[in-house]
């Protein structure tokens, strides 16, 4: 079977996880926003298309991070960079040279680390075509090591162990390179140079050392500035290929859930403006070794402005295929019992309870109704919203005896907004026809009971659900820590077959925590 982008499909919804007036909804319950989180996403598939007009015809989400948002990123950045610095594996160096008088002088500069490192300023520039161009000027930072050499001639004969000082002011200068490697994007660090303003050896803590030994710390000197220029430069590109690695773990944990996984991969390298950094993304449902396809997507640049820090663009065919998935893996089911089954029929409903209903809920200790997709719903969007249409069925349990069946076919207008930290689900021009009911294994006679059934649907089921929704969808979003990022003003429009997420943000403190975290566990800077 293929989740093909114009099946019926459904968002993932509810299942059951314990007994009473319990219920849980799934993980993966809105796709609309499961892209929050997505600053710069990798995917694993391959291939990418040359031509980007091409690429947009099988593009099923678009990131695009204006200037102000790069502020913001490059503000972190520099803890990135102090990363680099701080925690690189600096080589041994060894060397040797003949000098007057000295005669040939062997040398090894052992166990060197970095102290007491400042970061002066960073300033960044977007490069239409190409990628980004950063200065991070004015780094202050201290190198200390152990010095062996030794060196002999007719007047003299040393050999000696000294620890060492260098003291350094350096500016650095990278030009990451973005493009589509493997089905993902990446960045070419290689264009990484550095210029010292000052660099300074001193040994065994002499700052003004004798014309023998300052001969000698200005010819290593020069071997220092390469294996430093070398080094930093190396281990930038080091943290660049960790910090891609934990960007692809972080967006593939977010869009996973079970056997449910998105294939995210970009359609073809980003594209570099003096304004944004936009992203293409293929945007592929996976499920039980079947995966959607997208051939015609409606995509164009023009759909998107430049007004807010960041934007997200989701196809339809995107949000279908996912909920497809969801309701073949079993995920969109409700069951309400006791308390809170009884509370929810409290509610204004005009038509009259029917007697076996209003026993059922009044006599019987255990009421339970259990309620779940019978079919692939499908989801259209415009500019009035997404309509929603879906088959459900439900059940009536009174004295673990099932009392009333029933199928219905539901059609609602869905807004969604996030609003201080919490989503909202607004639904309108609701409608609820009941295909079939059956009271005891036989169908309904009465009119009036099917009134009702149709209008406790539309009066209590279907908020009902929208409810449960907007908590379980923002518990997820909780749990993915959105609630971290300081979010201004999002706003979800909706417009002809896509959705656009447009919003302004605070980069989140924990995530720059982590990925350090890992920065040095993978560099060894810190004890796994």
């Amino acid at each position: 079977m293929s989740l093909n982008s114009n099946q019926n499909s459904q968002i993932p919804g509810a299942k059951r996880v314990g007994p009473e007036s319990t219920y849980k909804m799934t993980h993966g319950v809105s796709p609309l926003l499961l892209f929050l989180l997505l600053f710069s996403v990798y995917g694993s598939s391959h291939g990418c298309l040359r031509d980007t007009n091409s690429a947009y015809r099988f593009t099923g989400a678009v990131c695009r991070l204006t200037y102000p948002a790069a502020v913001v990123l490059n503000e972190k950045t520099t803890k990135v960079i102090e990363a680099a610095f701080q925690y690189a594996r600096y080589p041994d160096v060894k060397g040797e040279k003949s000098m007057p008088l000295l005669g040939k002088i062997s040398y090894g500069l052992e166990n060197m680390e970095i102290h007491n490192l400042t970061i002066g300023q960073s300033s960044f520039q977007l490069l239409p075509g190409e990628g980004i161009a950063m200065e991070i000027s004015n780094v202050s930072a201290v190198f200390i090591g152990t010095l062996h050499y030794e060196y002999g001639s007719w007047l003299v004969n040393v050999a000696q162990s000294i620890h060492f000082e260098i003291e350094s002011q350096i500016d650095l200068g990278i030009n990451p390179k973005l493009y589509c490697g493997q089905g993902k994007v990446a960045a070419d660090t290689s264009s990484c140079h550095l210029n010292f303003d000052k660099l300074r050896l001193h040994l065994q803590g002499e700052r003004e050392p004798n014309w023998l030994k300052k001969i000698f710390t200005d010819f290593v000197t020069l071997t220092v500035k390469l294996v430093i220029k070398g080094q930093i430069c190396k281990e930038i590109n080091k943290v660049a290929n960790i910090l891609a690695d934990f960007i692809q773990e972080r967006a593939e944990q977010f869009l996973s859930d079970g056997d449910i996984t998105v294939d995210i991969g970009v359609t073809t390298a980003p594209t570099v403006t003096a304004h944004y950094i936009e992203s293409y993304h293929k945007g592929l449902t996976k499920y039980n070794n079947t995966s959607s396809v997208i051939r015609d997507s409606v995509f164009n640049p023009s759909q998107l402005t430049e007004n807010r820090m960041l934007y997200f663009w989701i196809s339809d065919q995107v949000l279908n295929p996912m909920m497809a998935a969801a309701h073949q893996d079993g995920r969109f089911r409700l069951n309400i019992t006791g308390a809170e089954l009884i509370e929810l029929f409290k509610l204004n409903v005009t038509t009259a309870m029917p007697d076996f209903l209003r026993k059922c809920l009044v006599e019987t200790s255990h009421p339970e109704l259990r309620v779940w997709s019978s079919s692939v719903p499908y989801i259209n969007t415009s500019t009035f919203g997404t309509t929603v249409w879906a088959e459900a069925s439900g059940q009536l349990w009174c004295e673990s005896q099932e009392t009333l069946f029933f199928k219905t076919f539901i059609t609602a207008d869905v807004t969604v907004s996030y609003v201080n930290k919490h989503v909202s689900l607004h639904g309108k021009s609701l409608q609820a026809d009941v295909l079939r009911a059956e009271l005891y294994q036989s169908p309904l006679g009465a009119q009036a009971q099917l009134d009702f059934i149709q209008e406790a649907l539309m009066k209590i089921g279907i908020p009902k659900v929208l409810s449960v929704l907007e908590t379980e969808i923002t518990r997820l979003l909780d749990k993915q820590g959105l609630y971290l990022f300081d979010i201004y003003t999002p706003e979800v429009l909706p417009l002809d077959g896509f959705v656009i997420i447009q919003m302004d943000f605070g980069f989140p403190h924990h995530l720059l925590v982590d990925f350090l975290k890992m920065t040095l566990q993978q560099t060894g800077g810190l004890q796994q």
